[in-house]
């Protein structure tokens, strides 16, 4: 969370969802957590301001992003909201026992520091309870790589939680656990601890900050890439 959501009491909210329909079951989750965030924020005297991205109508150039390694105009506008958030979710569909290809695509092209520290809550839905660990055995592993800070409670729904007591129960507690992260500060606080270590990022690419990252031709990487050596010891 940046200073200025905190001084504002302001905790923005940003909203990934890879479903492919208008009125996916993917987007329906989102919509339920974030109406738990924006009750739970107003009962703290909290600001909440919530986007949400979709994935779908990004396919085509987000395909275009990962095989000729050029971000388009659309995908980089995510990007750079992704990054300027305080909390994420992240919500997609399952398919064959695993996340959607959109939904892997879009976070295969996030280069950097994006998410170092980020408070994520990680939602999934499917057609069976039978794919319920993909969110623990796959998403969260994904933004462990990362380094995001994933919220305890997962949110799962499958075929029959969408009439569970359970779901609502369990989407309140992803709620507060999301709120708790954002508002802990923990993020700007190991960003500025340490924030100039972790902001080596390509042309393109926002920051852990939210800004423009540059080249950084002075890394052994790029020296090698480039012809040069190591420096020596």
């Amino acid at each position: 969370m940046s200073d200025t959501a905190q001084t504002s009491d302001r905790v923005r909210v940003v909203a990934i969802s890879a479903g492919m329909s208008d009125s996916s079951s993917t987007r329906m989750l989102v919509d339920r957590l974030l109406a738990a965030l924006h009750t739970q924020a107003k009962e703290s005297g909290r600001e909440l301001s919530a986007q949400v991205v979709e994935l779908r109508p990004l396919a085509a150039e987000l395909a275009q992003t990962v095989t000729s390694g050029l971000v388009g105009p659309r995908v980089q506008d995510a990007l750079d909201t992704l990054a300027g958030a305080d909390a994420v979710i992240a919500a997609t569909p399952v398919y064959r026992a695993g996340v959607s290809g959109l939904f892997k695509m879009f976070f295969d092209v996030i280069e950097g520091d994006v998410l170092l520290a980020m408070p994520v809550a990680l939602l999934a839905t499917a057609g069976t309870p039978r794919h319920a660990l993909v969110v623990d055995d796959q998403m969260r592993a994904l933004f462990a790589y990362f380094r995001a800070l994933s919220a305890p409670t997962s949110l799962f729904a499958g075929g029959p939680d969408w009439g569970s007591a359970s779901l609502s129960t369990r989407t309140e507690r992803v709620a507060a656990e999301l709120l708790a992260l954002a508002e802990s500060r923990v993020r700007p606080r190991i960003l500025g601890t340490a924030g100039a270590h972790y902001r080596h990022t390509f042309d393109g690419a926002a920051d852990a900050a939210g800004t423009p990252g540059s080249l950084d031709l002075g890394s052994d990487l790029m020296r090698l890439a480039t012809g040069g050596s190591l420096d020596p010891e």
